[in-house]
């Protein structure tokens, strides 16, 4: 498949079987959490079906003027996504091959240089380049988690990614997950810091699975505490008739 632009003829071609994958490290242990807790939010929402493809640091391709580049978000999500062929581990992903263009990519920024903002165009290309002019993605998130400070950049119609307000919640919406995108300062996994979180269109924050956990301890407590003070008024209104020589159970 072939998609053509004025300076560019970008074509859509599955990564070889035996093609060697560069498998660079995960830069540091904040990136793996990071990109597990906002799966795991989708997950319990129920919001993984069949068709989602939602995957870290996995090489998303494209051939550019006959030269095979590949990018590796920390993270982005797809639809429309096929099954591999013949039960194999996918270990890339092609759009408009294999489904959709992502609706959104991140990247977790680090203490070190990289190229989150490159606009380099000549090979191999710039990540904000690769993913504005080439794959065209309509969202671009950079979170930078130790001062927790996000950034979301939404491809305008001059196909150009261009800074996104946040609303008056300090959240972006993502048309194409159907959520509201925000950070979060807390404590998960041992890790206490800035997260990112997901939000329904209520402003209800979903939860990960040890809140579900103790959001339902909670409620069983309250529960039986209720339970336990209408016992203690039946039984002090039985006291007071048997008081009066009334037999409660009369």
């Amino acid at each position: 498949m072939t998609a053509s632009t004025v300076n560019l003829k970008i074509t859509w071609k599955k990564l070889p079987a035996d093609y060697i994958l560069d498998e660079e490290p995960v830069e540091n242990i904040d990136q793996p959490l990071l990109a597990a807790a906002l799966r795991e939010i989708l997950e319990l929402a129920g919001l993984i079906v069949a068709g989602i493809l939602i995957a870290p640091n996995m090489g998303i391709c494209a051939t550019v003027d006959e030269q095979l580049v590949i990018k590796s978000p920390d993270w982005f999500y797809a639809t429309n996504v096929q099954p591999p062929e013949n039960q194999e581990i996918r270990r890339s992903y092609t759009p408009n091959l294999e489904g959709d263009i992502p609706a959104i990519v991140m990247e977790f920024l680090s203490a070190t240089s990289n190229d989150e903002y490159s606009s380099k165009q000549t090979y191999p290309p710039g990540k904000w380049y690769f993913y504005e002019q080439i794959l065209r993605v309509p969202i671009y998130a950079i979170f930078e988690p130790g001062p927790g400070l996000l950034e979301v950049y939404r491809l305008n119609s001059s196909g150009r990614y261009q800074v996104e307000q946040v609303d008056e919640n300090n959240r972006y919406w993502i048309e194409g997950i159907g959520l509201f995108l925000g950070i979060w300062y807390g404590t998960k996994a041992e890790r206490t810091g800035y997260w990112l979180r997901w939000w329904d269109e209520n402003g209800e924050m979903l939860l990960w699975g040890a809140e579900m956990v103790e959001r339902e301890r909670q409620e069983r407590e309250i529960a039986q505490q209720q339970a336990d003070r209408e016992r203690e008024r039946s039984s002090i209104l039985a006291a007071q008739l048997r008081a009066l020589g009334i037999e409660p159970e009369a």
